[in-house]
C-alpha cells in the first residue's frame, strides 16, 4: 500500500512565555483534525514539544497535497483564535502569511513528508525539536548514516552495504530550493564539509542506495527568510524510517547522546546543547535548552499503532544530566564569543540598530 506521512508543526500560542501550549489549545487542535480530517486522512496524531504543536498524519494524497496542507493551516488558524481567547503568549506566531496558497511551505509552519510503499512491517520515528533550527539534525544524521561507531549495520547488514544518498539544501539561498546530492561513503568528507555549517547547509532528505527508498525527511523552513526579521527559531520536525535497509531505531538514536551544541536557546540567539526529552516536555532554563523529542510508531495500511516515547527511559535521564551540565557551562559565558550566535545570524534582531548607531560614532585616528 502506498501512503504519505506528513508532519506539519507550528507555534500558535504558549503559557507563560515560550513554555508549552495550553491543554485547551491542544485539545482544540485534536478535535479539529479528528472532525475536519474525516474522509481525508487515514490516521493522525497531535502532540507537543516545548511550545510547538505538531500534526502527524497518514493519507494517500501524495506530497504537498493542497487539501492536507489546508487542513493543517486551518487547524492552526482556528487554534490561534483559541490562543487569543486565552491570552496565550505569541498567539499565531508561526503563521507568517495572511492567506493559504496551495501548501504551507513559505507560510511559516514547518513540514516534513515522505511517500512510500509500505513494507510488511513499517516502523518509523517522528522527531520534533524546539528552540533550535533545522541544522540541529545535521550531526546526528551524519553519524547515524555514515559512521559505524554509531551504526553497526554499515558493517553487519548487507542492505546498507551500498550506503546512502544525502540531499543537502542551502537554506541561505531564498530564490528557490537549492540542493546538492552527495553519496556516502564515497563523499563523506564533502558531506561533512557542508554539514559543519548548520545555519546554512541542512540535510533535506536521505535515501537508501540499495533500494532507492527514502529514509529521512527534514523540515528546512527558516522563519527569518520568510518574515525578513527574527520571529523565533524554526523548531524543525523530522521523519525517519528504520530497520531493514535503513538504520535500526537504536542506531538513529545513538548520536543524540552527544548533546551537540546547536543554535537556539534564549531569543534564538545563543548556542546550547540539544537535549533529548520526553514527549510533551516544556521549556524552562534560559528559554531552553534546545530540546528534541522522538516518538516511535508502526504504520499498517496507513493506520498508526500507539506511540512509544523513545527518550522516556532511565538511560536518557543520565544523558539529560550530562547535557544540563553542558548547558550550565556555556551559559556561564553569557553573551561572549561562541556562547552567542555570530553576527550574521543576529542580523534580524535589535543588535543591527545598535551596531548602526555605534558605527556612526567610530573615528579614524591620525597616525
Amino acid at each position: 500500500m502506498k501512503i504519505t506521512l506528513s508532519v506539519i508543526k507550528a507555534d500558535i500560542g504558549s503559557i507563560g512565555g515560550h513554555i508549552k501550549p495550553s491543554k485547551r489549545l491542544k485539545d482544540h487542535l485534536k478535535e479539529y483534525i479528528a472532525g475536519e480530517g474525516r474522509g481525508l486522512l487515514i490516521d493522525h496524531y497531535v502532540g507537543s514539544t516545548g511550545d510547538d504543536l505538531a500534526i502527524l498524519c497518514s493519507h494517500q494524497r501524495g506530497l504537498l497535497d493542497e487539501e492536507v496542507h489546508k487542513l493543517a493551516w486551518d487547524a492552526f488558524v482556528s487554534g490561534t483564535e483559541v490562543a487569543k481567547e486565552q491570552g496565550l503568549y505569541g498567539a499565531g506566531q508561526d503563521l507568517l502569511k495572511d492567506a493559504f496558497s496551495g501548501n504551507v511551505k513559505g507560510l511559516g509552519p514547518a513540514v516534513a513528508e515522505m511517500e512510500f510503499e509500505e513494507r510488511p512491517n513499517e516502523p518509523f520515528l517522528f522527531f520534533a525539536a524546539d528552540k533550535t533550527d533545522p541544522g540541529a539534525y545535521n550531526l546526528p544524521l551524519y553519524l547515524s548514516f555514515t559512521d559505524p561507531m554509531h551504526n553497526s549495520g554499515l558493517i553487519l547488514s548487507p542492505g546498507m552495504a551500498k550506503g546512502f544518498k544525502f540531499i543537502i539544501m542551502d537554506v541561505s539561498y531564498t530564490d528557490a530550493d537549492r540542493v546538492i546530492e552527495l553519496n556516502a561513503p564515497e563523499e563523506i568528507y564533502d558531506i561533512a564539509a557542508l554539514l559543519r555549517d548548520p545555519e546554512r547547509f541542512v540535510v533535506e532528505s536521505i535515501h537508501s542506495r540499495e533500494t532507492g527508498d527514502q529514509a529521512v525527511s527534514v523540515s528546512t523552513t527558516r522563519l527569518h527568510n520568510i518574515a525578513g526579521k527574527y520571529t523565533g527559531k524554526d523548531d524543525p520536525v523530522m521523519l525517519a524510517r528504520v530497520q531493514g535497509a535503513f538504520p535500526a531505531t537504536g542506531e538513529i538514536l545513538s548520536p543524540f547522546n552527544i548533546g551537540p551544541y546547536v543554535a537556539g536557546f534564549m531569543r534564538g540567539s545563543h548556542n546550547g546543547p540539544l537535549m533529548p526529552v520526553k514527549q510533551d516536555s516544556s521549556i524552562s532554563f534560559f528559554d531552553g535548552p534546545p530540546v528534541v523529542s522522538c516518538l516511535a510508531f508502526c504504520v499498517h495500511n496507513g493506520k498508526f499503532t500507539e506511540s512509544a516515547d523513545v527518550f522516556d527511559h532511565p538511560y536518557w535521564d543520565h544523558i539529560r544530566n550530562n547535557i544540563s551540565q553542558k548547558a550550565t557551562e556555556i551559559r556561564r559565558q553569557g553573551f561572549f564569543g561562541s556562547a552567542m550566535l555570530p553576527y550574521g545570524e543576529l542580523e534580524y534582531g535589535g543588535i543591527v540598530t545598535k551596531m548602526e548607531k555605534l558605527e556612526q560614532r567610530f573615528v579614524n585616528w591620525e597616525k
